[in-house]
């Protein structure tokens, strides 16, 4: 057995936050709706036509000209982020720990200047981070460009079908100087999520079995199928359908507190003994907390929250955790991001 290394998607496991959603919301007229739709549009690139070549959080890549066509710039960005920050509770404590127990990393498709806010706030590593990369004052583009990039989002507003969506970033948006800065943005999401934690692998010398992966959505569904079909740890944390398709474990909690149970027991005993602890959980509760030889402050830590709810995801159980977790991801995140994909 070798050692154990922890990563974990950022929002939603970690943050309440959609960063790109309330940048969107912040500086585009009626941005939040339109960064709905084309997270829905990206929905149906990634999960129903698989488009060769596109991955899962492309959104961040597609809004991005609009960002830019509407004034955000690199030092406003930083200054939101920071201004902006909001944890899931317990998630700064469970970094701490999880740090000082094994590797632990964050791999996420947020936008850099997020995760350097986030970092700072939790005191968390940067460089254990992996993030979208974006520089939005690298580029400039004409008067011209920016009121089309305008017309087209009050086009998509008043008519997002899919092939006028298609249209507009596979065709229009390609003929102006604008996509340049689209192009350039490399989403770490999907796929790209996949390569952080090979490249982390690799790095360090882990082995596949070790890793105890958490995420919540679509650009999760690569990492927590790698970690369950290399028998380590996929946790699904408040996750949606996709999430939970890809995942072996789904936790569903206002509170972090179980995400840092479970990682002492996995770094400490193994997969097994997690798997052990889990199934005792799920018959009761009091008793698996008691008997299990989990850290004695996450004991009392856990006494002090709402008690989540934990289940190994399978057919029979599917829709039911599906559900449970949509109530506690519209609770925690608010409805509008935990309806994301």
């Amino acid at each position: 057995m070798g050692k154990k290394f922890f990563i974990s998607d950022c929002e939603g496991p970690i943050s309440i936050n959609d960063n790109a959603f309330e940048l969107a919301g912040h500086y585009i007229e009626d941005g939040e709706n339109f960064f709905t739709i084309l997270s829905k549009y990206d929905d149906v690139l990634v999960d129903e036509i698989k488009r060769e070549g596109y991955y899962a959080g492309g959104t961040l890549k597609l809004i991005v000209p609009f960002l830019k066509a509407y004034g955000a710039t690199n030092k406003e960005i930083v200054e939101f982020s920071k201004d902006n920050v909001l944890l899931i509770p317990g998630a700064k404590d469970t970094l701490k720990f999880v740090k000082e127990a094994m590797p632990s990393f964050i791999v996420s498709t947020s936008y850099s200047q997020y995760i350097q806010a986030l970092c700072d706030v939790t005191e968390f590593p940067f460089e254990n981070t992996y993030s979208t990369a974006l520089d939005i004052d690298e580029y400039s583009f004409s008067s011209e460009d920016k009121e089309k990039l305008m017309e087209y989002r009050k086009i998509l507003m008043q008519n997002p079908d899919f092939e006028v969506i298609d249209k507009i970033f596979w065709d229009d948006i390609l003929k102006l100087d604008a996509h340049e800065i689209m192009k350039n943005v490399n989403p770490v999401g999907g796929e790209g999520k996949k390569e952080a934690i090979l490249d982390i692998i690799n790095k360090f010398g882990f082995e596949d079995a070790d890793i105890m992966y958490v995420g919540d959505s679509i650009t999760d569904v690569e990492p927590l199928r790698f970690a369950k079909e290399h028998g380590g740890l996929g946790i699904s944390f408040n996750g949606n359908r996709f999430a939970i398709k890809a995942a072996e474990i789904a936790i569903m909690a206002d509170n972090t507190v179980m995400i840092s149970i479970i990682a002492d027991l996995f770094n400490n005993y193994g997969k097994e003994e997690v798997m052990s602890f889990i199934k005792s959980y799920m018959d009761n509760q009091e008793i698996a907390i008691k008997n299990y030889p989990i850290n004695e402050s996450l004991k009392e830590a856990i006494k002090r929250t709402n008690l989540p709810k934990i289940a190994i995801i399978s057919s029979e159980n599917f829709e039911n955790i599906v559900d449970e977790s949509k109530t506690f991801r519209n609770i925690v995140r608010g409805e509008a991001i935990g309806a994301l994909g």
